[in-house]
Order: C-alpha cells, then structure tokens, then sequence
C-alpha cells in the first residue's frame, strides 16, 4: 500500500505501524491515506490493530470503493545542460551569495575506520558514486542572474590522505579532531566545486578516519546514510575485485528538481498553501529564554549538547504511543512543547521540523537536497492533560504531513511573513525524531563506526535532534552560542528529561503540574538560596531604636537641614513631647495620624513623635494634586492631621483634629521630655504609604513596626552604616524609600542631612550639598542620579550609592561606579518594606541584577500555576519574611487576593508583586 500510494518503501516490513518504530514512514502512509482518498478515518480507529493487516483491510476497503489512484511518478527531463535549481538549493543559492565563503551549510560525516584499509578501493568506489549520482559533480552558476545547475563529466576522486603516525602518541587524538574540525568549518565555492571532499586521516596502520565533507545544496541527512551505505558496498566489491553491486538509478537529482518545479505549475501550489495560510495564521514568535540579547544580525555560532534516555524510560515512551496511538515522535514533540510552554508561558507553539520529503519511490537511494521543513503548532491553552495535548498534535501533525509537499521555501515567499534577521520566519526550535542515523557497518578486513563531529554552528536558536539507539533514546541539542550559555542548554535537557518522565508514568497530569526542576534544583531554589535568617535587636519598634541611639550617643549631631541641626538628645526630647501631646489627641496603637509639612527638622521630629505616640503615620505631600489629598485622607479615615499653619488653608475639605507643628508649639513644648509608654509593639503599624494608583485606584499600604526593623537591621549590616557617616535625605517621605534615608542613620548615630525640596530637583544645587556635607551615602532613583551626572556630578572611593524604585541600566551604573564609589542596586514593592532585594554592582555584571534577598527574606520565581520555575525562566516575584506588610487599609478583599498562604513554609504568606523576574544561575 505504500508503493500504491506513492510513500517511500524504505523501512517498511510486517509490523511497521508498531507505534514505537518508523514513525515517519508511518505518518506518511496515513497522510497519504487522508489526502489520496479524501478519507477522514478516525485515527483511533484506523490504529485499533498493531499489525498492518488491519490498516491493510481498510485500505483495501477504500481501493474497491473508490478505485486505485493513478501512480504519481517522477520521469527523466528532457536533456537539459543546464537544469534549474529545486526550491530548496534556491534558497541555499541565494544565502551563498549574501555569505559567501561561510560554512554554517557543510554537512559533515566522520567514520573511524578500524582495521586494513586499501585506499585503491576507496577511491574507486567514490569514484563510482559520484559517477553514479550527477548532483555530486554538479556546481552552481548564473544565467542572466538566474542560478542553474552545470553538471560536470565523470572521473576520478582525489582523496586527500593526512599521515599522522609520526605524531607523538599523547598528541595523536588532539591533531585528528583538530584536523576534522577544520575539514569541517572549510568553505566550499559553489561555482568551482567539487561540492564533495573526501579525507582519510591515518592515525596507525589499523586505525583511520574518512571524514566525508558536502555541501547541504547537493545532500542532506538521508543522503549521508546513502552514500556511506554505497560506499561501504561499492568499497567490499573492489576489494573483492567484484563489479559494482549497485542497481541503475531510475532518475537523478536534477530529474526531481525538473520535476518539482512543472508540479507546482498546477494547483497542488494553491491547495497546499491555503491549507498552510490558515495553520499559520497569527503565529507568533517563541520567546525562549537566553542568556544574552539576540543579535540584530547572528553570526551562527553554536555548539551541542547531548542527553541519553534509558531504555526503561524508552519503552514507557513507547507504551504510551500504543496505547494512545500516536507515533513515538508525536509523544517526544508533544513532551518538547509542553517544555517550551512552560519555558515561555506561551500556549501557541510552533516547532519546525525536518521531513525526509522523499515522498516518490524514484527518490529512495538517491542523493540530493530533498529535505523538508514543517511548521508543527500546536495550542497549549486550557492547561490541558498531557493526553489531551497528544491528541491536539496527532492532528496537527497529520494535517501538517497532509500538506507537507509545498517547499518551505515557498512557503515563506508566498505568505511574506513580516522578516527580522534575528531569527527565522514562522518558528525559531527545530525537533527530529530521526529514524535513518548512519550505522556502524562490518566489512572485510575493516570496521566503519560513526564518529560525532561538532559543527561549530546553529542555524536556529535551538535545535533538539533525537534518535532511538541500542539502549535508548539519546537526544543532541545544537544551539546558539550567541544567546545560550552551555550551563543553560545542559538544564534544558535535563528539565526534558524529567517532564518526559513524569508523562510516561502519568500521562493524565495536567502541563501545570508536570514536574522540571530536579530535587537538587528544587532544594536549592526554595531553601538554599532563601536561606537568610537575621537576628533582630531587642527593642521591637522603630522609635526604641532611635531612643537606645540617643542615650548611647546624645551630643552626635543627628539631623540638618539648611544650616540648623538637631543633636540625637534634641530630636529625641522634642519627639518625646510631641509624642505625649499627640496622646492626648487620642493617638495610641494603630491610629493613623496624617501628616502633611514642608522638608525641615520639624519634618523628622513630626515623624518620629507620631511614631513614639504609638500611632502610625500617612505621608500627605503638600505638593500633591487636592484630589489625591482628599481622597488619601478620606480613605485612611484619619483622626489627626499633623501639619504646618501656612498649608492649613491649602488643605481640601476634612474632619481630622488639625495639630500645627509651628502654631501649636509652645503648648506642645510643655509635655514632658522623657520617652513615653505608647503600648505599641512589633505588630502595630508604623506607617501607611499610598500607591501611586498607576496601575489603578490607590491602594494603602499597611506596614508594620517588625517589618521596619527588619529592614533598618538588614541594612545596617549592608551596605553597612556607622556614627560615622553622612546621609542626605532627599526623597518625599510619601515614598517609601524615604524610610531608609530618615530611620537608618539615626539607629547607628550617623547624620542625616535633609536636601530642601528645590535643591532635590536642581542637579546642581544638589550637587554642591553633597560635596559641602561631606556625605557618605547616598540615595535616589535612577531619574535622579543622571539629573546630577548631567549637573558635572561624579562619584568618589568611599561613597555608598543607593538605587532603588526604577530598573537600573546598565549604562548608568557603569556612569556612577567610574569615579570609584560603591553601588548598591536594590528592589522592593511598597508591600514588602521598601527593598526585599540588594546587589552590590559589578564591572562585569550584563543587565544589572536586583540581587538577593535581605535579611529574613525569601524570594519565589513562580509560574502561573503557583510552581517553581527553572534558573533563566522568567516568573512571578513572590516575596515572603519579615518584610511582609500587614496588607491594605480597608481592603480585605484585595488583600487577600495579593498576599497568599505560602506553599514553601507553613504559617507564612506570600506577596505577588505581579513583577516577573528570572534567576541566574
């Protein structure tokens, strides 16, 4: 039946729909099925029997229905000198003239040849091949700009012969790679030929290498088992002094070519493209993860990896085919693209894959550029079980070999996809399940063993090629070596291995829940690199830091601000009075007092005595629009409002008891000094921060006294801070950054410079504050470190420099950490306490990091499904320890939604920044 129905015989015997076995002959014969009879057989039905006499019953059925089909073959051409170019050498053509001298497109056969070798008889059994087959003599040249092909006469075969037996034992392996490898990366001029090199390099006696070098326009994979199995024959024959066994050709390369051309003159072009129109349309580019931004122009660079199987896990594989009757390679794509999908979270997967398109019983031994390449897309959505993803690529995959005779490269022209040099048209991941590797042949005298030769290039991002071996599967990934680290490849292949695993012990998982990452893997993402316990100080709140600070060091200048200046002891009295002024006003644990002031001295002591009251405060800017002012104020309910006489009348509308900072301070100068006892504890609020609303309405974030600790400690460890240093506080305190530039000075006995509002907007003025305060550390987001690089600013040894609240370029960090100081990038939503991340910035960092977590932190990269996902993957930024806000003011619901229980540690919760980040490894 496959003869009638035009499918290459190569392969077939009794059992060859075992599912497990020719996969591709198989699929083949029942596209042909499909498409030959206009049949639409349900496909379980069609591989209810293992053996082919069921689907031979069938077939039969049809035949005396509907009559055999006319048998489609291929004829000599007409005497041609100058026969054109198939699709498929056009386009190899075409990208010879756009790199001439390049050698992504060898194909390169290496054959360790162990015993006595006659090399009279090699010659001639080359000879006879390339006597045999035209397209080896074949080279390429122009007519009117239009390439064709120049058959050359037959003749001899020089084989270049390299003698290394006089090389030093220890030396002998390195020299024969290295002489492949060169063999294989040199060029081939497609208009002088010959477009085949034959080199034999003899190590001893008994031991050589036949490294076989051909260009991809006249060969392709198949074809490399072709000649070596003729060479192997031809050579036994000579040797024997024996004629040449093999038959006659029915038609050469150039027939097919011919051929190829006159069919797509018809309507078969227009069938086959409607079908790939729609297979294709809105397919969009897979975003596999790399390790370095793809190239606007690639070079090809790449290199290989390889992963073996075991036989049990082979034959798992295999039973899950029978049994859902699927080809082996429908189970391997199907596990591959499930991988891609939880690598880039994309449902639409498109893969190409190479087909063998000798689809002509005329094409079977011939050697030629016939391969193929198929878009396979396959729709992931709906978290389907790995059975039902199988049935989604049956079909596809079906329909695809339905249609699989229209040239990629017409394809391409035809559908004009919108071309970026950066990656390939329609699909960017190539797989094969490849059925014809060149085997391991035992002839007189000699032993021919297939050697693997490492290419040195790639000619898409990856290209994941499997085939079935004496103890099982064993795949080799070629790769980009311009956006993959081998470390990178290496996981991959791994995280394969395990997902292909888990589907053959369980095919009824959902794609969700098939399992990637190792346990070492898992271990080491979820505990070790989480592992950051930190001991936090004896006194619980903020306040009792600073008041400890002041008793240890009261006479320490603790805070200025345009020439005036506070002592630890000064702040520390002026907060404590406030403090029981506010207590009076009703102000305790947990109330919220907003606080609206202009940047002064008076600004901290307002700050701190609401904290030492017991209360926690709400930033209001006075330089806010009057609608988010009303609305902050409304939405926090606040009972007191702390502010300045000037700005009262600027207000909006309210019902907050007004207490005046200036107005109101010579009664608030008679409470007393001494520290208050509020009652507050760890678990009260310290303070309520609004969201900016960009990503809808404004939220209220609640966070705790625990929480402002355990970043001030974590802090104070690193970047580190002593009494000794300077720290200009630039930031609105209605940003949580400001928490860092206000509180962790005044834990250690450091000093706080406050930068008036006019000179924090001014590079310049900014500029000379820096310089005239001596400071030490400073702190701002990327928008304002370049408003002083632009203002002549540079950074100097001894400077601590903090980033936060913005990405960080690369370009700018460089800028900054030239002049010699040391930068911190650090990451944290509001939610989380200001930073949960810090990186001290490298030379040799790429895009720069938000680092590792601080102290009592741990950091998840999770899939939408709550799993872990592999280092390189991008995931969402969950966030759990003591950074943790209580949640949202008034929004329980929300809260909920955003802090979840945590699956890693009991008892904790976890906050979904909705952030995406990957590690590195």
């Amino acid at each position: 039946w496959a003869q009638v129905l035009g499918v290459a015989r190569v392969g077939i015997h009794d059992h060859f729909f075992d599912l497990g076995g020719h996969s591709l002959i198989a699929t083949q014969v029942i596209s042909r099925i499909r498409t030959t009879f206009g049949v639409d057989l349900p496909l379980k039905a069609l591989f209810e029997g293992p053996t082919v006499e069921r689907l031979s019953a069938r077939v039969e059925a049809m035949l005396r229905e509907d009559g055999v089909p006319a048998a489609v073959s291929i004829a000599r051409r007409a005497a041609d000198s100058e026969p054109p170019l198939s699709f498929a050498q056009q386009r190899l053509w075409f990208l010879d003239q756009l790199e001439p001298g390049s050698d992504a497109y060898n194909i390169t056969v290496a054959l360790r040849l162990d015993g006595q070798l006659h090399i009279a008889a090699l010659e001639g059994a080359f000879a006879e091949i390339v006597n045999r087959h035209e397209v080896l003599r074949t080279t390429f040249d122009t007519i009117a700009g239009v390439p064709v092909q120049r058959i050359g006469e037959p003749g001899a075969v020089s084989i270049r012969l390299v003698d290394l037996e006089a090389v030093a034992d220890g030396e002998r392996e390195s020299a024969v790679d290295r002489l492949v490898r060169e063999e294989a990366e040199r060029p081939f001029d497609l208009s002088a030929g010959p477009l085949l090199r034959v080199t034999v390099i003899r190590a001893s006696a008994e031991q050589q290498m036949l490294v076989l070098v051909m260009h991809h326009i006249i060969s392709d994979g198949w074809s490399a088992g072709v000649l070596v199995r003729e060479a192997a024959a031809l050579y036994a024959a000579f040797v024997g002094g024996q004629p040449s066994p093999l038959p006659a050709l029915p038609i050469q390369y150039a027939d097919f070519a011919a051929w190829q051309r006159s069919w797509f003159a018809g309507d078969v072009q227009a069938q086959q493209l409607a079908y790939w129109r729609r297979q294709l349309d809105g397919a969009a580019v897979l975003q596999l993860p790399t390790d370095r931004p793809r190239p606007v122009a690639p070079t090809r660079a790449g290199a290989t990896a390889a992963l073996k199987l075991t036989q049990p896990l082979t034959d798992g594989l295999k039973a899950l085919g029978r049994q859902e009757g699927v080809t082996l390679f429908m189970t391997l794509l199907a596990a591959f693209q499930a991988l891609l999908h939880r690598y880039t979270n994309q449902a639409d997967i498109a893969v190409g894959s190479p087909v063998a398109n000798r689809n002509r019983a005329e094409t079977e031994g011939l050697i030629g550029f016939f391969v193929n390449t198929l878009v396979l897309r396959t729709d992931l959505s709906g978290n389907p079980t790995f059975r039902e993803l199988l049935e989604r690529v049956r079909e596809s995959t079906l329909g695809a070999y339905s249609h699989q005779d229209l040239p990629f490269e017409q394809l391409v022209e035809a559908l004009q996809p919108e071309r970026d040099l950066s990656h390939s048209p329609f699909f960017q991941v190539l797989f094969a399940l490849q059925n014809m590797p060149v085997p391991a042949l035992e002839l007189s005298e000699l032993t021919l063993s297939p050697v693997a030769v490492e290419s040195g290039t790639a000619k898409f991002d990856l290209f994941l090629a499997m085939t079935e071996e004496e103890g099982g599967l064993s795949a080799v990934a070629e790769y980009s070596t311009e956006l993959f680290d081998p470390a990178t490849i290496a996981r991959l292949l791994a995280h394969f291995r395990t997902l292909l695993a888990a589907v053959a012990a369980n095919p009824e998982q959902r794609l969700s829940d098939l399992p990637l990452l190792t346990e070492a893997e898992e271990r080491q993402m979820l505990i070790a690199w989480n592992e950051t316990a930190l001991a936090l100080p004896a006194e619980a709140c903020v306040h009792e830091l600073v008041a400890a600070q002041a008793a240890r060091t009261p006479d320490l200048v603790a805070v200025s601000f345009a020439g005036e200046s506070l002592t630890y002891e000064q702040l520390n009295r002026r907060a404590n009075r406030l403090a029981h002024y506010l207590r009076k006003q009703g102000v305790g644990p947990d109330v919220l007092v907003g606080i609206c002031v202009e940047r002064s001295l008076a600004m901290l002591v307002g700050l701190l005595g609401i904290l030492k009251a017991g209360g926690g405060y709400l930033p209001l800017d006075p330089a806010y629009p009057q609608e988010r002012l009303a609305f902050m104020m409304a939405d926090a309910r606040i009972p007191v409002l702390l502010t300045q006489q000037r700005l009262v009348a600027a207000l909006p509308a309210h019902g907050a008891q007004v207490v005046c900072l200036d107005a109101d301070w010579a009664e608030i100068a008679r409470e007393p000094e001494g520290n208050p006892d509020s009652g507050v504890g760890a678990g009260n609020l310290a303070y309520v921060i609004y969201t900016s609303g960009s990503t809808g309405k404004p939220k209220g974030v609640q966070v705790e006294h625990r929480s402002v600790v355990n970043l001030l400690t974590a802090m104070r460890q690193e970047p580190g801070l002593t009494e000794a240093d300077v720290v200009v506080g630039l930031t609105p305190i209605s940003f949580d950054i400001a928490v860092l530039e206000m509180f962790l000075p005044l834990t250690v006995g450091a000093s706080v410079v406050i930068a008036s509002r006019e000179a924090a907007a001014d590079g310049t003025r900014l500029s000379l504050l820096i310089k005239d305060c001596e400071a030490t550390l400073l702190q701002a987001t990327p928008a304002t470190w370049r408003l002083l690089l632009e203002a002549g600013w540079a950074s100097h040894p001894g400077l601590t420099m903090i980033t936060g609240g913005e990405a960080l370029p690369r370009e700018l960090a460089m800028r900054l950490v030239r002049g010699g100081g040391t930068l911190w990038n650090q990451y944290g939503p509001t939610e989380t306490t200001v930073y949960s991340t810090q990186h001290k910035v490298r030379a040799e960092d790429g895009p720069v990091p938000i680092g590792r977590p601080v102290g009592n932190t741990r950091l998840y990269s999770l899939d939408p499904h709550g799993h872990p996902v592999p280092v390189g993957v991008a995931g969402e930024l969950h966030i759990g320890g003591g950074g943790l806000a209580r949640g949202y003011l008034h929004r329980p619901d929300l809260t909920s939604e955003k802090f979840i229980p945590s699956p890693f540690v009991p008892g904790e919760r976890l906050y979904r920044t909705g952030d995406l980040v990957r590690y590195l490894a």
